[in-house]
Parts: C-alpha cells; sequence; structure tokens
C-alpha cells in the first residue's frame, strides 16, 4: 500500500514546551484512521503538521508525495488543493450564502468558469442533501447540517486525503453518525480519511486503525475496543513515539 502520511521521528514543540516527541507513524492511501486522546495531549497539533500549519523539530515528514522538509511557501497550496480540512466549529463564512462559502474555495483555487463552478457546487451539495439549501446562509442551518457543508467543501475538488478535526464533537449522536457515515463513504471510494475524535462509539461503528496521543506520546492502539469514552483505559497498544526523561 503507498504511503500517503509518512512521519519519521518527528518532535513537536510550541513556546518551547515539547507537545510530542519522537512521533513516527504511517497512513496507506483509502485508509481511515483516528487520533484520539485526551484535550491538550496534543492531536490537533499533529493534525495541523499534516497540512503545513505548524512546525516541527528533528524527523521527517511527507505527505501526498510532498516532502515537508524542503517544501517551499509557494507549494503548500498546491498541497492543500489535494486536501480537504474539515473543522470542528465548520469555519463557515457567515455573510455568505452556501453557494457563496463554496464558490469562494473555487475561485482561490483556480476555478475560473462560473458554469463549472455552479455544477460542482451542486454536485457536491447533492451528495450531502443539501442541494435545497445552496442559497441559505449558515446561521439558518442546524449544526449538522453546517458540518455537512463543511464536507461538501472539503470535497470540492476531489481530494485524495481528508483530515477531519473533533467534526462531530457538537453534534448529538444521530448527526454525528450521519457525518460519520458520509466520511466513511468517501474512504470507500478511495479517499484517506484521517479523523481527530474523542467519541470512542465511532471507532467501533466505523473501523480503523486507530493511534492515540498521550503524556507526549503517540501509540498505536492494537485494541480500540476498550478505550474508555476519555481514551484513558488501559489498553494494548503499539508504542511509537516517547518523550525523552
Amino acid at each position: 500500500m503507498n504511503q500517503c502520511i509518512s512521519i519519521s521521528d518527528v518532535s513537536i514543540i510550541i513556546d518551547d514546551k515539547p507537545i510530542l516527541q519522537h512521533v513516527s507513524l504511517g497512513v496507506g492511501e483509502g485508509e481511515l484512521v483516528y487520533i484520539v486522546g485526551a484535550v491538550g495531549s496534543g492531536k490537533s497539533s499533529l493534525l495541523k503538521t499534516v497540512y503545513a500549519e505548524m512546525d516541527y523539530e528533528d524527523g521527517s515528514v511527507s505527505v501526498l508525495g510532498y516532502d515537508l522538509d524542503y517544501i517551499r511557501r509557494r507549494q503548500i497550496p498546491e498541497l492543500r488543493r489535494q486536501m480537504g480540512i474539515i473543522f470542528q466549529d465548520y469555519a463557515l463564512l457567515h455573510h455568505l450564502t452556501i453557494r457563496q462559502n463554496l464558490d469562494f474555495v473555487l475561485r482561490a483555487t483556480g476555478w475560473k468558469r462560473k458554469a463549472e463552478r455552479d455544477a460542482r457546487i451542486e454536485e457536491v451539495l447533492r451528495q450531502v442533501d443539501l442541494v435545497e439549501s445552496i442559497g441559505r446562509y449558515p446561521h439558518e442551518l442546524s449544526g449538522g447540517e453546517q458540518q455537512r457543508v463543511a464536507i461538501a467543501r472539503a470535497m470540492l475538488n476531489s481530494p485524495r486525503l481528508i483530515l477531519a478535526d473533533e467534526p462531530t464533537g457538537n453534534l448529538d449522536a444521530d448527526t454525528g453518525r450521519r457525518i460519520m457515515s458520509l466520511l466513511d463513504s468517501l474512504r470507500q471510494e478511495g479517499t484517506t480519511v484521517v479523523i481527530v475524535t474523542h467519541n470512542m462509539r465511532h471507532l467501533t461503528d466505523f473501523p480503523g486503525r486507530v493511534y492515540r496521543c498521550h503524556d507526549g506520546m503517540v501509540e498505536e492502539v492494537s485494541e480500540p475496543s476498550t478505550l474508555a469514552p476519555c481514551g484513558d483505559a488501559n489498553h494494548q497498544v503499539h508504542i511509537i513515539g516517547t518523550v525523552n526523561p
């Protein structure tokens, strides 16, 4: 299996404070991978490192064939055009309609023809069952609907990789399951999906590989079903990242 993400012996340090050290992990093309752990354990920092938002020290990171050790600033938009990034707070522009939100992304990523943009917007909204909301504003939608718009936005450029940071964190259980089902369907179509979550139910309902951030380490969980809701229960793991004493 080709590697979509490869991280080798990397340390993430913020304001001289080590967040994660000696992290090594790999994500293959078409995989569903979870990153779990307590608040402040480094989950989001790890995700930001993958989409070149956060610097790292030592080691190496390769994402979608880009070596982040040597990537130039002008290449970062090229990398991100191959990604879809989904945030917990949806990150929609509230003064724009849903159509305008999605059109803003397409124009920013080089789609010149309005007719092609309109067709693509309707296509992704149809995939998330929200075509009828195309002219509405974000505040007129429920939380679950806003998150589905965020997923549609992430799908616009047919990304090879989707990174989702707590995509169901603000949603009720039924809506959260619907969002997870949608993400899993994208994975089944060949898109690599990496999800930061604190919801252990997802790991059972939509199985994938699991990494856990804890005490400055990243560890691969061999038995996800033994994780407690907070992710702190005793469980079998293969440790792949450590903190120097």
